[in-house]
This record gives structure tokens, sequence and C-alpha cells, in this order.
């Protein structure tokens, strides 16, 4: 696994974390890191998702954070399931009395 940092293509401009990773099955892909900061390592493991970013060359595939090694961003309040943040406990809806014993 090695962490680098990726310029798109015309006409965005920016600099975007990528990963080299080795899978089960001995194949390299090159993944996207979403969000803002990271925790990775050089053996870290790491779940791979078939998004990736659209204006990064070669780069089909996305991490997937909040699984295993690769950790949520903890203050996202939207879009939270993309960034692996919990769910706040002011936001978990209360179940209606019918449907409480089952």
């Amino acid at each position: 696994m090695r962490i680098r940092i990726v310029t798109p293509r015309k006409p965005n401009s920016a600099r975007r974390p990528t990963v080299k990773v080795v899978l089960t099955n001995k194949s390299r892909i090159t993944a996207h890191i979403p969000g803002s900061g990271h925790n990775l390592r050089r053996h870290s493991n790491l779940l791979i998702a078939g998004v990736g970013a659209r204006d990064l060359p070669g780069v089909r595939y996305s991490g997937v954070r909040g699984v295993y090694d690769f950790s949520g961003i903890l203050k996202k309040k939207r879009r939270r399931s993309i960034y692996g943040a919990p769910q706040p406990s002011n936001l978990k809806k209360k179940v209606r009395r019918r449907f409480r014993s089952l």
C-alpha cells in the first residue's frame, strides 16, 4: 500500500489523496481517499467500493470510511453514510408505541 497525492484532469484543479492497494486476490488497484484527512498507513486494512473520482485518471475505486482501519469523520451532520459518521443521539427516530414490542 502506498499513499500519494494526484492532481485531476482539466478543467479541475486540486490535490486529491489516493492509495495503491493490493487486494486479497493479489491484483493492484488505485483508490481515492474521500473526505478531509485520513489515518491510513502502510499495512492498513481497507474496504474498497467501485466508485472512483471521475476526474482522476486511472482511479476507479474509492475507500469506504468507518470500516476496518479507515476511520470515519466524526463531526459530519450531512451525507454521513459516505464518511462513516455515527448517527447523533438527537436524530434517532422515536418508535411509535404500537411497534415497540416487536
